[in-house]
């Protein structure tokens, strides 16, 4: 699999542009038991002096009971040629389809969660921090556009305990 470990301070990926417009599979589980969906919200920095990487899922998504379980997740890249694989996972649930068969991606085990052989960057997450987003929060009203059937995200932040690129 090639995979190399990185040094935060060498990253080199432009942070808005690589989950915004490359999007992502946030994956948690074991290898005999895990779920992952596309996501292109979310975000890398620095919070508590800890490098972190924080994504959102809807308690609809089937990964939710996967990301509630478990203590690690990944967040994972893949080559542009992967865009098919990645809109199926984020159309199809994984209560219906095997998505890893069904887009011929391939689990791995890496650092006690589950990642793919073909992406190109992969994040491992210990969780840290979760909470619901909140309507009475929202400072700007527009953001409750995106929640009609008022299914709303759950925030997770897990401190990056490591990093690997291909």
């Amino acid at each position: 699999m090639d995979f190399k470990p990185v040094d935060y301070g060498s990253f080199h990926e432009h942070i808005f542009t690589l989950i915004d417009k490359g999007w992502m599979l946030i994956t948690a589980g074991q290898l005999n038991d895990y779920n992952m969906m596309t996501a292109s919200w979310g975000g890398l920095g620095t919070l508590w002096n800890r490098p972190v990487a924080f994504c959102f899922v809807r308690p609809t998504r089937h990964t939710f009971s996967f990301m509630e379980r478990e203590t690690l997740f990944s967040l994972s890249f893949f080559p542009e040629s992967f865009r098919k694989a990645l809109s199926y996972c984020g159309s199809h649930s994984g209560r219906d389809v095997n998505k890893a068969r069904e887009t011929g991606l391939t689990p791995f085990e890496i650092c006690g969660t589950v990642s793919f052989t073909q992406a190109r960057l992969i994040l491992v997450c210990k969780k840290i921090y979760a909470d619901f987003l909140r309507p009475e929060n929202f400072i700007d009203p527009t953001i409750e556009e995106n929640y009609p059937k008022k299914d709303y995200h759950r925030q997770y932040v897990g401190e990056v305990v490591g990093l690997f690129e291909k």
